[in-house]
């Protein structure tokens, strides 16, 4: 029935990413991993250089063990959506150590500006123990576009990682006015049932904690 569902939704809307993505989980949940990836291509194929949709399917081999194809599906991506800000970060953040800088400096080259990149990079200084530049680069994320929650939650479970109960604080308030509604992890925590009513700075730390482990 599930299936079913997303099928006619898909025949009517191919160029929904969302709907995409949930189809390919329920098959990754329900049935296979194999079909689960078919969605992906055939996602890919209706709609060429969307940058969303290459991340999940890369995000689905990473899950399911197959680093191999994860990484050849990067390099696909890569080429595909040169100038990506969110699969430029994917590659900062899942690159092995000693390759990290050179992902990052990439990154910086060709996405300067990008809120998500930024996000990337700062978090690499984190686990560098550069405390003060990866706060720096998270002041300057959530500043470029403080309309994207996983920037703030991803700053909050950094000052709740180092900072001061006043740090802490200060980026919590600063959110909660923002209000953020955008970001991968921030829409799918706000947007779930159970979360619904939720305040922003209930999201805040219900997607910091997702998160925070990152650090």
């Amino acid at each position: 029935v599930r299936v079913t569902f997303f099928q006619r939704g898909l025949k009517v809307c191919s160029s929904c990413e969302v709907l995409w993505i949930l189809a390919s989980r329920l098959e990754e949940r329900y049935t296979s991993v194999v079909k689960a990836r078919s969605i992906f291509d055939l996602s890919r194929l209706k709609n060429p250089k969307n940058p969303e949709l290459w991340v999940q399917a890369i995000r689905l081999e990473r899950r399911s063990k197959n680093e191999k194809l994860a990484v050849t599906l990067m390099a696909k991506a890569i080429q595909e959506c040169p100038n990506s800000g969110l699969l430029r970060a994917e590659a900062i953040i899942s690159a092995p150590r000693t390759e990290q800088k050179s992902k990052c400096a990439e990154a910086i080259k060709r996405c300067p500006d990008d809120p998500v990149v930024i996000t990337a990079v700062a978090t690499l200084f984190a686990t560098e123990r550069k405390y003060e530049k990866a706060r720096k680069w998270l002041e300057r994320s959530v500043a470029l576009n403080p309309d994207i929650g996983d920037s703030w939650a991803r700053f909050y479970a950094f000052e709740l990682a180092y900072g001061t109960v006043e740090q802490q604080d200060g980026v919590k308030n600063r959110c909660i006015q923002a209000d953020p509604k955008h970001g991968s992890v921030w829409s799918s925590i706000s947007k779930a049932m159970d979360n619904r009513k939720k305040s922003v700075e209930e999201i805040l730390k219900l997607v910091a904690q997702r998160i925070g482990a990152k650090f």
